[in-house]
């Protein structure tokens, strides 16, 4: 089972100026960038300056954070043009913007539960929008296991593996001593600095 989130954004930018060009529930977030139609795009102002992107869907919590300014050259290919031109909001240079977003394979058994009791591995891949030409590597990842609904958290051994993947190791306990699903919390940071913390109350339950 490999799950992934789309979200219905909002935005709150740390330091924002410039303005809200088009705003649809999407995984998909750029300066004036489209694929498939369904985009945010904004203006930036020409200096570089820190945003802070949040999401929430059917309880799964997304924040982002990463740095950006206007592009001085685009990074729109022909067949994918900007929206925002386009739809004759502005005009100019647009680009992705360099969000990092995360993949899971949980390592779930045919009943889509793991075994309580012992240690389970589960194995997170960080990517970004294809379209964007020249992605940072991500960094470092920490993955961090609520089993009392979030009130406590724990943190997992996690390594590294292959380019931006990273597996967890998780120790669970007994199953009547878990609250319901078990939680996971996930921030990654990437060579860029952008950052996400990704937080999933019901990640999955223990047999």
């Amino acid at each position: 089972m490999t799950p992934e989130v789309t979200h219905t954004p909002a935005l709150s930018p740390l330091r924002r100026k410039g303005a809200l060009a088009a705003l649809v529930a999407t995984a998909l977030f750029g300066l004036g960038c489209a694929i498939g139609g369904d985009v945010v795009t904004y203006d930036v102002p020409p200096e570089s300056a820190r945003y802070k992107f949040e999401a929430e869907t059917n309880g799964v919590t997304t924040q982002w954070e990463y740095t950006s300014s206007r592009p001085a050259a685009g990074d729109a290919p022909e067949q994918q043009p900007c929206m925002a031109t386009a739809l004759g909001v502005t005009e100019g240079e647009c680009r992705p913007e360099p969000l990092i977003f995360l993949r899971y394979d949980l390592g779930l058994q045919l009943d889509n539960t793991v075994r309580a009791d012992g240690h389970h591995a589960i194995t997170v891949t960080a990517y970004y929008q294809e379209r964007l030409s020249a992605p940072p590597r991500v960094a470092t990842m920490q993955a961090e296991v609520s089993f009392d609904r979030g009130s406590t958290w724990h943190k997992a051994h996690t390594v590294p593996t292959t380019a931006n993947t990273f597996v967890a190791n998780i120790k669970h306990p007994r199953k009547d001593q878990v609250s319901g699903a078990v939680s996971l919390r996930i921030s990654a940071t990437d060579t860029g600095g952008n950052t996400v913390k990704q937080t999933i109350p019901a990640a999955y339950r223990l047999s």
